[in-house]
């Protein structure tokens, strides 16, 4: 028998197709989420990014739909009457939370999702989204972190600690997440590169 003979016969078409995938970013306030995010739009590489919402007052360099969704505290309380989040918690004294709408959107793209949460709303995420890629940003130390507080200029002492006591709690819930990236001062494309490469290897996964 020769190979023209074979009966043709496709021995891949049952291979597993890529999915879209959910990737969350997450880490402590001031790891630079924001950064990470915004760097990876800027290359443009065909992600779909969800934009969170929050109640807490836009900083002047950010814009409403853009930067995130902002309400009033009576709007976001609404909104969460009417089921309109796919997780939110209270941070620091502010909502903030991902709309459901967002991301039921970005499904129907294709694309794969890139969203930034703090850590509670990332596990919420995957509690719902069981496939979601959960990747955990963390300074090089702490100085580098309370360094970034210094250059914002927002925060008061006794915001510090609480935030220092806040990192404490989520740091513990590290051995939730699936991948773990040291966000280095002045090495934010590492930073970006990494990530890139760990949904490269996601979309490679047999299981």
């Amino acid at each position: 028998m020769t190979l023209n003979h074979i009966i043709p016969v496709d021995l891949f078409k049952d291979l597993p197709k890529h999915k879209p995938l959910l990737v969350v970013i997450s880490g402590p306030s001031a790891v630079g989420k924001d950064a990470v995010i915004e760097t990876i739009r800027k290359r443009d590489l065909g992600f779909t990014f969800i934009i969170t919402a929050t109640s807490r007052k836009p900083r002047e360099y950010e814009k409403h739909g853009v930067d995130y969704f902002f309400y009033t505290r009576d709007e976001f309380e609404a909104m969460i009457r009417d089921n309109r989040f796919a997780e939110y918690a209270l941070v620091y004294g502010d909502y903030k939370g991902v709309p459901v709408d967002q991301i039921e959107k970005a499904f129907c793209s294709q694309c794969d999702i890139l969203v930034r949460v703090d850590v509670a709303g990332a596990a919420t995420l995957k509690s719902k989204y069981h496939d979601a890629v959960l990747i955990f940003l963390i300074p090089a130390n702490e100085e580098e972190w309370l360094n970034r507080f210094k250059t914002r200029n927002t925060e008061t002492p006794e915001n510090l600690e609480i935030r220092r006591e806040t990192v404490k709690h989520e740091v513990e819930q590290l051995p939730n997440f699936d991948y773990l990236i040291v966000n280095r001062e002045g090495k934010l494309d590492e930073t970006v590169n990494l990530v890139l490469d760990i949904i490269k290897v996601e979309h490679n996964r047999v299981q």
